[in-house]
């Protein structure tokens, strides 16, 4: 089905790749280093996109096509970085800008404002005044909560501030409506994901470490999540639509026992960083 000349909306069956980044650097933090790619790596990684002939688009132009049918183009991917790390605004943001890529990131307030709490630990990250510059490069923002907890271990009233506050301070800095979430560290659940919905995200994404497709979920969007061990080779096979299932798929019973164990546990120590 032909909507545009060279545009064509993509079968349901067809893998969408949906890479997640975090910190690009040479000396992380430890608690990120296992989630973390060097610059040369990352440099590598993004040519073996352009080479499949991948064309980047943002996760809003994704959210677009599972709401409307929007089109897409024949073999999208899309990169997006979670927290806002100090490389986002610079480097990171100049290698995709060479490129032609657009991506989109996903802000944890509390880390990027000096003097807010946060559950994050310690690391080089950028300010929440240089948001703006992101969308300079091309780089489309959405929210990423303001402590990054485990949203579905959250009270409602907790969960609803979570979502609602990140989203106002990105809106008061970048000047208009931001319509897109990340999960910290992919926790969701039915009930986070209607309070998703409720404060005026119109997608969210998760990890799942999937491919997405165009049967996904708009508010569970599947990513593949970038480790310091993997290769070029790895995105190679992702770009070709292998290397992962894809979604959408229901919660297996693990992943639901592991969020009964976190909900407890949040009961008797509070929230509890996503990571």
């Amino acid at each position: 089905m032909t909507n545009a000349p060279g545009r064509t909306r993509i079968p349901l069956p067809t893998r969408i790749p949906v890479l997640l980044y975090h910190a690009v650097m040479e000396d992380p933090a430890e608690w990120i280093a296992e989630f973390t790619v060097t610059p040369r790596e990352f440099a590598s990684q993004l040519d073996a996109i352009v080479a499949a002939g991948r064309t980047a688009i943002t996760v809003g132009a994704l959210a677009a096509h599972f709401a409307t049918g929007a089109p897409l183009p024949p073999r999208p991917v899309v990169l997006t970085f979670d927290d806002g790390f100090a490389d986002l605004v610079g480097p990171t943001a100049e290698a995709l800008a060479s490129r032609g890529l657009p991506a989109t990131a996903y802000l944890t307030t509390g880390a990027i404002t000096p003097g807010r709490p946060c559950l994050l630990p310690p690391a080089p990250m950028m300010t929440l005044a240089q948001a703006p510059r992101l969308e300079g490069y091309g780089m489309e923002v959405g929210g990423h909560t303001v402590t990054h907890p485990q949203l579905d271990t959250l009270a409602p009233g907790a969960l609803r501030r979570e979502l609602r506050d990140s989203k106002a301070v990105l809106e008061d800095v970048l000047g208009h409506e931001v319509l897109h979430l990340a999960y910290p560290h992919g926790y969701n659940s039915p009930a986070v994901r209607r309070a998703a919905a409720a404060a005026g995200y119109t997608s969210a994404v998760a990890v799942r470490h999937a491919l997405s497709s165009g049967a996904d979920e708009i508010y569970r969007i599947a990513r593949l999540i970038l480790r310091r061990s993997h290769t070029v080779a790895d995105v190679e096979r992702w770009m070709e639509g292998r290397g992962a299932k894809a979604a959408p798929y229901p919660d297996s019973l693990p992943t639901v026992g592991w969020r009964m164990y976190r909900r407890a546990r949040a009961l008797i120590k509070g929230p509890e960083f996503a990571g």
